[in-house]
């Protein structure tokens, strides 16, 4: 019996990817962006600290598909950000890899040309340049870790990582997390069930050793120190928010009772809003309230937003499809992203500086 009628019966064929070395050389990290990256990391690691009493929002496209849109999204996003800076830090939500519950587009690095041609190399280089553009007008970024291998070619140009609600009790997962370079937030499970997070924030603090491959694409054991800067996502579950102060209460007893920092970011998006774009804003002001009324844990917020509300099939002809308009969930508009925004910082204003006292 041949080796080949045992192996790789399922595999069409295997091509050759650059290693992260070849792509990172082919587009370096700049002087500028390197600056966004340092900062951002540090800014949102003193908040996770209690050093800086500001909220930061991952404010964002559900998923990048037109880098152009992307970047016109971000520019507008840069603008407003420096408008709101004594409150917020605005974090750019770009997100590359999407999980699918069955079937259907899997993301820009994945299939960057929306064709099933599955272009995945073109998919990187993409990805990555998006990213140093993003990162050299000053605004941080954030994405979701879904494949464990994309950190070695995108994680110098990420401030924030998601760790998401299928993904959170996955081992492979919260190993990877353990050697991240940035905090990561880990989403409550799709039922809503809290201890998944919680357990993922203990598992990555702690030092793990796995497969991974190196900067020249060679498959090596990583160890890693532990990622002391894990945190909860709250985006609701089973059907049901889990945002408000009753919820959040008992996030925090969960979290006392785990000898964790109290540190929670809620999810506008998802169960939070009932999958309905349109009630983010209300889920923000809410957050906004309790605060005013004396919370302390809430520390972050996360908003699917794009230039224009709602979503849109992926059509056969991509001329016709609308600019600024998502392809996964329904976002907000960029008006309506504004309003909320600048609600939340001046309902803030007064407040923030004396919460951490």
């Amino acid at each position: 019996m041949t080796q080949a009628k045992l192996e790789n019966l399922n595999i069409e064929s295997l091509t050759s990817m650059a290693t992260p070395e070849e792509i990172h050389n082919l587009l370096p990290l700049t002087d500028q962006a390197a600056t966004t990256v340092l900062q951002g990391r540090e800014t949102l690691q003193r908040i996770l600290d209690r050093q800086d009493p500001r909220i930061f929002v991952v404010v964002g496209p559900c998923s990048i598909h037109d880098p152009v849109a992307g970047l016109d999204y971000a520019r507008r996003l840069k603008k407003l950000a420096d408008e709101v800076s004594e409150t917020l830090v605005l974090v750019m939500r770009v997100y590359f890899e999407k999980p699918r519950t069955s079937t259907g587009w899997k993301g820009y690095i994945n299939d960057p040309y929306m064709d099933d041609s599955f272009r995945i190399e073109e998919g990187m280089k993409k990805a990555r340049e998006f990213l140093l553009q993003v990162n050299e007008l000053g605004l941080p970024a954030a994405t979701e870790a879904l494949d464990p291998i994309s950190p070695q070619y995108l994680g110098d140009l990420i401030s924030w990582t998601a760790i998401g609600a299928r993904t959170s009790e996955s081992q492979t997962h919260r190993e990877m997390s353990s050697g991240l370079s940035t905090p990561v937030g880990f989403k409550n499970a799709t039922d809503g069930d809290l201890d998944v997070a919680i357990n993922a924030i203990i598992s990555a603090a702690n030092p793990h050793s796995f497969l991974g491959i190196n900067a020249q694409g060679k498959t090596s054991i990583v160890r890693t120190r532990g990622n002391r800067y894990g945190h909860t996502v709250l985006r609701g579950g089973g059907g049901r928010p889990n945002y408000d102060s009753v919820s959040i209460s008992l996030a925090e007893q969960a979290l006392a009772k785990a000898k964790l920092a109290q540190n929670l970011v809620v999810d506008c998006s998802h169960a939070n809003s009932y999958k309905k774009p349109e009630m983010q804003p209300l889920v923000i002001n809410d957050c906004a309230q309790q605060i005013i009324h004396g919370n302390r844990s809430i520390i972050g917020l996360m908003i699917e937003s794009n230039i224009e509300a709602g979503n849109q099939p992926i059509p056969a002809d991509h001329t016709q499809l609308k600019y600024g308009c998502s392809v996964t969930d329904a976002c907000i508009d960029w008006p309506t992203t504004e309003t909320a925004l600048r609600n939340f910082h001046q309902a803030l204003q007064a407040v923030l500086p004396k919460r951490n006292t």
